[in-house]
């Protein structure tokens, strides 16, 4: 009777998703030695309802898959094109390395164990634990060949996630390395100068006697503000006709190099703490209003206009002190310092909204998401062959890329708070692997008589081996030191397990820079070999 209710249950496709997903997730969350499968649990719950016959509503593996590329790429874009041109490009070299020597190796073992261009695909997907790259990869399958596709990525990733941190951890310990000693090496010397911090400064410079502090020579420093003046024992917020005298102390904020050099100019550091901000002439700002977006703030003169000092602006993630050419965007996050007063009027100003931390602009979601599927219908013609396009999982990473780096792109906004990002992101993954998931379900029994136990050797091998030949090479042609070498190749496998295995082992923020890295370039680079891997194999 149970029985019968159960499947009469799962016939409503709805019912049947959700209840794929929520055991998926609780699957995930299954943790053995520190590694749980996450998300990807729901493959596996989603691999057995097919193999039962259940099935799901039309196309909403497609929304998913649209969901889910568009926020890796508005995710990704902010350090994507920027990892390739500044210093971090030999972590991009690494990236790539990896991911051309796992596609290699796919190639090879598909041709030499007869093994089909689906079901290899699959199984390199699965031993990079690459999402993106599987979603790439069934855009260039149908029917039985996404179904091998699938159960390709379900044999080969839990060896993928496990694999990687154990080669991880084991590494180190048969290579005799010195993680600790290896902390000491890896600390970059600009790292202090590079921190944003608070003091408290003494004017001694009798050339700066009477002249105006939002006028002065301070104002043309890179990175620092002043931003209060003490007056009897407190710190109150800096106004426009404040003026510099001798003895006077001033609250600087700025990067640890710039403050060095302002000091020098205004006269000597105190000894004394600074003390803390007072919670009601501090605030944090939402940009919304047309009126200051695209303006510097020379141009906004805050200070002389409003009687308030912005002293941070955290934009797409990251955090840093402006000076008067920097330009102000929507959904900017100010930091301002002034009298409640006057806070509460630049909040006007700025359009800044109680709400507006969390807020999403849908308007500029649905459009991103719709020139994104259009971008991956465009065909484009390669010389001696048939056209291609990007489709639905090329299109919208590439617009997502596009906005995550520029911040807009007319008036689509490439602002997703991250909170709403990773839910999205999330959603979109899970609708994914439970549609693909189901549509493979019903040939994995057959696949695995098949093949046997070739499938997992092949996955393990594609897991270990690009490991075993790019950390050599990351420390010896690359010069890489052994703690930055590990964090680039975790991000060139795109395991987030492993650097977790790494940096509870040293304090060091080197492996977690060089991940951030290298884990963009490995990302898309995945999902443009694994189409590649295909069309090679067919």
């Amino acid at each position: 009777m149970e029985h019968g209710v159960f499947h009469t249950l799962m016939s409503n496709p709805l019912i049947a998703l959700f209840v794929i997903i929520g055991s998926g997730l609780l699957l995930g969350q299954v943790t053995i030695k520190g590694v749980n499968l996450g998300s990807s649990g729901v493959l596996f719950t989603a691999l057995l309802a097919g193999h039962l016959h259940f099935e799901l509503p039309a196309a909403i593996g497609s929304v998913g898959l649209v969901l889910f590329v568009y926020c890796v790429g508005i995710g990704a874009g902010g350090r994507f094109f920027s990892a390739i041109a500044r210093e971090g490009s030999q972590l991009a070299l690494l990236a790539l390395l990896i991911v051309s020597i796992g596609t290699a190796l796919a190639y090879a073992l598909a041709m030499i164990l007869d093994i089909p261009a689906d079901l290899a695909a699959g199984i390199f997907a699965g031993s990079l634990t690459s999402t993106p790259a599987l979603a790439a990869a069934s855009e260039s399958l149908t029917g039985a060949g996404e179904s091998a596709l699938v159960i390709g990525y379900g044999i080969a990733y839990p060896f993928g996630v496990a694999g990687v941190v154990i080669v991880i951890q084991v590494l180190p310990k048969v290579l005799k390395w010195d993680l600790k000693k290896a902390a000491v090496e890896a600390k970059d010397p600009r790292e202090a100068e590079m921190r944003v911090v608070n003091v408290l400064v003494e004017v001694t410079n009798p050339n700066l006697e009477g002249k105006r502090i939002s006028e002065s020579g301070l104002a043309q420093f890179n990175a620092c503000q002043a931003s209060r003046v003490q007056r009897g024992e407190k710190l109150e917020p800096l106004s426009y006709d404040d003026v510099f005298h001798q003895g006077q102390r001033l609250m600087l904020v700025g990067l640890s190099k710039e403050i060095s050099i302002a000091v020098d100019y205004l006269g000597r550091r105190c000894d004394q703490s600074p003390l803390r901000d007072v919670e009601t002439e501090k605030g944090e700002l939402v940009v919304t209003s047309k009126t200051v977006t695209g303006k510097t703030l020379r141009d906004l003169a805050p200070l002389k206009n409003h009687g308030v000092v912005i002293t941070r602006i955290s934009r797409l993630g990251l955090t840093f002190v402006p000076n008067a050419a920097t330009v102000i965007e929507t959904h900017d996050i100010l930091t301002v310092v002034g009298r409640p007063e006057a806070l509460k009027e630049y909040a006007e100003t700025v359009g800044h909204r109680s709400n507006s931390m969390g807020e999403t602009d849908l308007l500029s979601l649905s459009l991103g998401l719709a020139l994104g599927i259009i971008v991956g219908l465009i065909p484009i013609t390669l010389p001696g062959g048939s056209p291609l396009t990007l489709g639905l999982a090329g299109g919208p990473l590439i617009t997502g890329l596009v906005l995550g780096h520029f911040g807009r792109v007319g008036r689509i906004v490439g602002h997703i708070p991250r909170p709403t990002r990773m839910l999205l992101q999330d959603l979109g993954l899970v609708l994914f692997l439970a549609d693909a998931g189901v549509k493979g379900g019903g040939a994995m029994i057959e696949t695995l008589q098949q093949y046997g136990i070739t499938l997992f050797l092949m996955g393990a091998v594609l897991t270990v081996a690009p490991i075993a030949i790019a950390l050599p090479l990351a420390t010896k042609c690359f010069k890489m030191n052994i703690l930055q070498a590990l964090g680039g190749i975790c991000g060139g496998m795109t395991s987030t397990p492993a650097l977790g295995a790494i940096t509870a082992k040293t304090d060091s923020q080197s492996p977690v820079v060089s991940y951030a890295t290298a884990y963009p370039i490995a990302l898309i680079m995945m999902t443009v070999f694994a189409k590649v891997l295909v069309e090679a194999l067919s």
